[in-house]
């Protein structure tokens, strides 16, 4: 099987630019980007589907390795599907953003900046023995665990 060297090519373009318009703060560019990591990957289907062959349709006798495998071809009719529907979720989504604020652009909000002013040596909980008994859930967690509730029946067998 050969593969053409310019689908691969553009595949991999498809997937740099896409991944490049992603990492933007804009949202009309990651919009842009998704549609272009969707292409890709309709592209990198494309390309391991393999080599070309009879319609499946055909009826000469031909031998079953002759026809082309529709499996690929149902896999790229359901990515395009699906990223035509997260496009169209993501346009809405950039409309409404645009309608109320009237910014493009991907905001930090003020939990993303205190998480990078964070000191995780500071963070670090301090195990104090006096403390082992207790959990999150508070004590009538811990009381209501008690050997009567284990399973008697449960038997182990050898």
């Amino acid at each position: 099987m050969t593969v053409d060297l310019a689908l691969i090519i553009g595949m991999v373009v498809l997937y740099a630019a896409g991944i490049y318009q992603l990492l933007e703060r804009s949202f009309t560019r990651m919009i842009f980007g998704f549609m272009l990591v969707g292409n890709a990957t309709n592209l990198l289907i494309f390309i391991t589907a393999g080599m070309p062959g009879l319609a499946p349709l055909r009826t000469e006798g031909a031998a079953p390795e002759d026809y082309t495998d529709p499996l690929p071809q149902a896999f790229i009719l359901t990515a395009i599907v699906i990223t035509f529907a997260t496009t169209s979720f993501m346009l809405a989504l950039l409309y409404r953003s645009w309608r109320l604020a009237r910014v493009d652009t991907v905001a930090d909000d003020h939990e993303d900046i205190a998480l990078r002013t964070v000191d995780p040596e500071a963070d670090d909980e301090v195990f104090e023995p006096d403390d082992s008994g207790d959990t999150e859930f508070g004590p009538e967690f811990e009381a209501s665990l008690g050997d009567d509730d284990l399973d008697d029946e449960m038997v182990v067998r050898t």
